[in-house]
C-alpha cells in the first residue's frame, strides 16, 4: 500500500479507505467492503472538479463544446488511462478471473473513481480530492478533450459506415429540482445496441449517451 500511496501522490490515515476502494465485489458483496458506494460519490467529485477545471481552462468557449469536452474528460477510457499510468491494475483486490477483472477498463474506471471518494473520505477535505484530480487530469485536456464534430452526427455517421440502424433518441428519466433538472436519455441502434446519458437539458443528454454509445461500438477516432 505505502507504494501505491507514493504512486498517488497521498499518504491514507485510515488504510481502510484505501483498501476499500481497490476491492471489487467478486471479492466481497459486502457494500461497506468493496468499491461500489465509494465510485458513485467519487465519480461525482471527479464531474464537479473536471467541469471546473474546463470552466476556467476555456473561458470563451459556448456551453456546446465545453460539454463535448467534458465528456471525453470523465468517460471510462479516460479514468481507465490514468489507472494505468499510476499502476493501480496490479493493487485491486479481486476473486474470480481476477486478472481480468483488474486489466478491465471498467474495473479501472470504477477504482479510479472509488480513490477519489477514499482521498476525500480520509482527508475530510474535497480540495484535498479535488487536487489528486487536477493533478492528473490537468494533462489529459488538450489531449482528450480537444471538441470535435458533435457526437450526435459523428454517431449517425458511424452507424451507416458498420451498417447499423439508424439512431433513436428517447426521454427515459428525468430527477432533479425543477430548476436543476437532470435528464436521461437513451439512444438505441435497432434492438441489439443501446446507451444512455444524462445531461441539465434534453440536448446536453443526447450528446453523452452518443458519446457512450461511441464508446460502446469502440469507436475512438472522434
Amino acid at each position: 500500500m505505502q507504494k501505491l500511496e507514493e504512486k498517488l501522490g497521498y499518504t491514507f490515515q485510515n488504510k481502510e479507505f484505501l483498501e476499500r476502494a481497490l476491492t471489487h465485489s467478486s471479492f466481497t458483496s459486502d457494500i461497506h467492503r468493496n468499491y461500489e458506494r465509494l465510485e458513485f460519490l467519487g465519480d461525482r467529485i471527479l464531474g464537479v472538479t473536471v467541469a471546473e477545471m474546463l470552466e476556467k481552462a476555456f473561458p470563451d468557449e459556448p456551453e456546446g463544446s465545453l460539454a463535448q469536452r467534458f465528456v471525453r474528460l470523465v468517460c471510462k477510457n479516460a479514468v481507465a488511462e490514468v489507472m494505468r499510468k499510476l499502476g493501480v491494475a496490479h493493487y485491486i483486490i479481486a476473486g474470480v478471473n481476477a486478472r481480468e477483472v483488474r486489466h478491465s477498463p471498467g474495473v479501472l474506471c470504477d477504482v479510479g473513481e472509488a480513490i477519489i471518494a477514499a482521498i476525500y473520505a480520509d482527508s475530510g477535505s474535497m480540495e484535498t480530492a479535488q487536487n489528486f484530480v487536477r493533478r492528473y487530469w490537468e494533462e489529459l485536456i488538450d489531449k482528450r478533450s480537444h471538441p470535435h464534430k458533435d457526437y450526435k452526427t459523428f454517431l449517425q455517421e458511424k452507424s451507416a459506415q458498420l451498417d447499423l440502424p439508424v439512431p433513436v433518441y428517447e426521454v427515459v428519466g428525468k430527477d432533479g429540482p425543477a430548476h436543476e433538472p437532470v435528464f436521461v436519455m437513451r439512444v438505441s441502434l435497432g434492438e441489439d445496441h443501446y446507451a444512455e446519458g444524462t445531461g441539465s437539458n434534453k440536448k446536453q443528454a443526447a450528446q453523452a449517451a452518443a458519446a457512450k454509445m461511441l464508446e460502446e461500438l469502440g469507436v475512438t477516432d472522434v
